[in-house]
């Protein structure tokens, strides 16, 4: 695990003079932060080892707002003629309590989701036609599933993780203008690594005013992650909606 988060903290460093020296040629950078809101349905599943439990849970969105610690997701990008960076951020927090036979269960799951990558834009117009980037997904995990058994002679018992995984990024987009004021973008990307796998895609169409670019669709995301025997699965999927500051 060390040696792969020497390896990702290397492709950064490395990938990082490629976008500086972008700027260069063209002047300077276009820059956009947009925050979203993400109205997101939750697929789980856990598995145990100690004690040995399997759970599955969906939750469609209106009834996820129950059960939510919280949600928020921001993005940050930069481009050049030719190259660029972004940066990532979505934080995940779920807190649930199900009654299953002879016993109930109360999880609490908080996720922090950050990439990070530098992006390759071979065409003549910033932010428009097919990209490519490459980079890391960092995913900070905090849970606790707690087994309490309905009959007082079983003693309850806890699982407390916490853990950091490092993963590689690899992706791509492609964006339609078609007007001044319409685009739509494609976005797919994977990571591997620490974890067992993530899946990444969505759809986004833009709406560009004069400061900035209203956007609205759909994201999907799914998270694979295993930690000490115990297993994780996490996908969200639903409407997106956010804005775009430019400058």
């Amino acid at each position: 695990m060390e040696r792969l988060r020497t390896r990702i903290a290397g492709l950064l460093l490395c990938l990082m003079p490629f976008a500086a020296s972008a700027a260069a040629p063209g002047g300077a950078w276009d820059w956009a932060v947009a925050p979203y809101v993400w109205g997101a349905s939750i697929g789980t599943d856990i598995h145990t080892t100690t004690p040995p439990t399997d759970a599955s849970a969906d939750t469609a969105f209106p009834d996820v707002v129950d059960i939510l610690d919280g949600v928020f997701e921001v993005r940050g990008e930069g481009q050049g003629d030719a190259f660029g960076v972004f940066a990532d951020f979505t934080y995940f927090g779920l807190a649930d309590e199900t009654q299953r036979r002879f016993q109930r269960t109360e999880s609490d799951i908080d996720m922090r989701l950050i990439d990070v990558a530098a992006v390759w834009s071979p065409g003549q117009t910033r932010f428009v036609g097919l990209e490519t980037f490459a980079g890391a997904r960092v995913i900070d995990l905090d849970f606790t599933l707690q087994f309490l058994p309905d009959n007082p002679s079983f003693a309850p018992r806890a699982i407390d993780r916490g853990e950091t995984f490092y993963d590689f990024m690899l992706g791509a987009r492609y964006t339609w203008a078609f007007s001044e004021r319409w685009s739509l973008t494609l976005r797919g990307d994977g990571s591997w690594g620490d974890t067992e796998g993530t899946w990444n895609a969505s759809v986004l169409g833009q709406y560009h005013t004069r400061n900035g670019s209203w956007a609205f669709g759909y994201r999907y995301l799914d998270v694979d992650l295993e930690s000490r025997g115990d297993k994780l699965s996490v996908s969200l999927d639903g409407p997106v909606i956010g804005y775009a500051f430019r400058f």
